[in-house]
């Protein structure tokens, strides 16, 4: 007989199969669709979805992946890997601040931006999507993303488990892109039993390569979009969330809610 963690994991690896074997379609980062256009260009702009993934930090993912897109505008259009790579690092940091800050933190983002640019110039000729080329290990795409300036485990994860579900990039193997271990994610498997509620990113990452262990990375999204849309930090919405039948804590709440019921029944 199948344990509720098992069943919890089943249902996870599922969703997270589904979405990977789902046909490719434009992804939404940010619901405007002329940056959405910019970042789904893999073809001519692949800078650009590096870009935003270096910006991803310390803001709200749909403001930091703005970012490309703001700059093509102020630009002209022009988002050319050699019209970026012409700007010195004062003239982005005016571009990042002027007329309105585009990063909470502008002096960090503006150094972090012009590296990435430097690096997509100097080591892949321009060419971004030499990250990704030519069905690499998935460890390589991670590695590479993290040698980006402000780049950690987090969001190189995040960029190549985005590569390879959204985009249908294809690695060697999977067995290298973790879960991005996130608020909501570190919520849901605490919830779901997983972890303990206190676990640290550290223990969150492992326990999924150990459930696991072929692509870790797959459970990500499924855990993010249960906690942003139903596993909230207070009043979780048990009742719509797909997890439900396995979910201890879900159990729990109906149970109390029940008994709550009964005792009304009862009076």
């Amino acid at each position: 007989m199948k344990t509720e963690e098992g069943w919890v994991r089943d249902r996870l690896v599922e969703h997270g199969k589904q979405l990977f074997d789902a046909p490719k379609q434009l992804i939404r980062f940010t619901n405007e669709d002329h940056a959405d256009a910019l970042l789904n260009d893999l073809g001519r702009h692949p800078h650009a979805f590096v870009l935003a993934c270096v910006m991803d930090r310390q803001i709200r993912t749909e403001q930091a992946w703005l970012i490309p897109y703001r700059f093509q505008e102020k630009l002209n259009g022009d988002f050319s890997i050699r019209k970026l790579s012409a700007l010195s690092a004062d003239e982005v940091k005016r571009l990042m601040t002027q007329p309105e800050p585009l990063h909470r933190f502008v002096d960090k983002m503006s150094g972090f931006f012009h590296a990435a640019v430097r690096r997509v110039a100097d080591r892949y000729e321009g060419d971004a999507s030499r990250i990704w080329q030519g069905k690499p290990p998935s460890a390589e795409v991670v590695y590479r993303f993290l040698e980006f300036d402000g780049v950690g485990p987090k969001i190189a994860s995040m960029a190549a488990n985005i590569l390879a579900r959204e985009f249908k990039v294809l690695f060697g193997d999977y067995y290298s892109i973790d879960i991005s271990a996130d608020v909501h994610v570190r919520r849901v498997f605490g919830r779901l039993g997983l972890t303990s509620s206190d676990a640290t990113v550290e223990q969150l990452i492992f326990r999924a390569r150990a459930i696991y262990p072929e692509f870790p990375g797959l459970m990500d999204f499924p855990s993010w979009e249960v906690g942003r849309n139903w596993c909230k930090p207070s009043s979780p919405d048990c009742d719509s969330c797909y997890m439900k039948d396995g979910c201890s804590t879900a159990k729990r709440e109906m149970k109390g809610i029940g008994q709550e019921r009964n005792a009304c029944d009862g009076a």
